[in-house]
């Protein structure tokens, strides 16, 4: 391997849940393993739910972490803009991880995920770029062991593949017992579990309002070869992603002079 013992020169690492989450401590395990240099840029604080978005409008603030460690006072993807703008700008990483999330990140619930979007944020600078996430069944008790005893031959599986440029790869690890867990699948996104986002409003000790945002999810089984399905079933997972989002009607539109079939009518 190059560089003695390990496969990579230089890895930069980031999250949505902070920089003090325990993925992202399970996730510098697993890219010492792989990386004679590890870098951590991630959020301060708890940044789910953010998905691609930048801080446009505002400043932004680093402090230090410790060696090669610095947290950012925004999104999973300004830290990596900080950190391919900045602190990289002159050496970039071989490889980008972001993770492990602690909650698996499946189907539609991508489009939310900052941990995602994070990893699509490095796609944008040219980089590979991989987001990991760990299911759970039991909030208290996050199985983070199949993230760490599989998370160095997952990824050595996944970057010894010839991908597109155009690609980042999103893996789920499932919830289940150590000896339980199933190998690597290459899965489709589907459609997942997420019926829709709730708002549930009440009033604080002040009288003042205030609302929280739910993700609502159904318990109908998506199909075989899905992530979802996949993961649930004991596999771990590795879904190809892309920025490109045109839907296959695009086409269909064209060619039937901008009418659109009726479902149910091929013609």
């Amino acid at each position: 391997m190059a560089n003695g013992q390990h496969r990579f020169k230089r890895i930069l690492l980031t999250n949505d849940d902070g920089i003090d989450a325990p993925g992202l401590k399970v996730l510098e395990r697993i890219a010492c393993q792989l990386a004679s240099e590890v870098w951590v840029v991630a959020p301060l604080l708890d940044q789910s739910g953010t998905s691609h978005s930048l801080s446009l409008h505002a400043p932004l603030r680093m402090s230090y972490h410790g060696t090669r460690r610095f947290a950012v006072t925004g999104t999973p993807g300004d830290c990596i803009a900080v950190a391919l703008g900045h602190l990289l700008s002159h050496d970039k990483p071989d490889l980008i991880l972001s993770g492990v999330n602690r909650g698996a990140n499946l189907g539609t619930e991508t489009v939310f995920s900052g941990t995602v979007g994070a990893a699509m944020t490095g796609l944008l600078f040219g980089i590979p770029s991989i987001a990991l996430s760990q299911a759970f069944t039991d909030r208290t008790a996050v199985p983070w062991g199949n993230a760490l005893d599989h998370g160095v031959r997952v990824i050595e599986q996944l970057m010894a593949m010839d991908w597109p440029h155009d690609v980042c790869l999103n893996v789920n690890f499932p919830s289940c017992a150590p000896g339980a867990v199933l190998p690597l699948k290459i899965t489709r996104q589907g459609s997942g579990r997420l019926e829709r986002v709730s708002v549930r409003s009440e009033n604080d000790p002040r009288g003042l309002e205030y609302h929280w945002l739910q993700l609502e999810r159904h318990q109908r089984a998506d199909e075989p070869g899905t992530e979802t399905a996949e993961n649930l079933a004991g596999h771990i997972t590795a879904t190809p992603l892309q920025f490109e989002r045109t839907h296959a009607m695009a086409g269909v539109v064209s060619e039937n002079g901008f009418s659109v079939p009726r479902r149910g009518h091929s013609g």
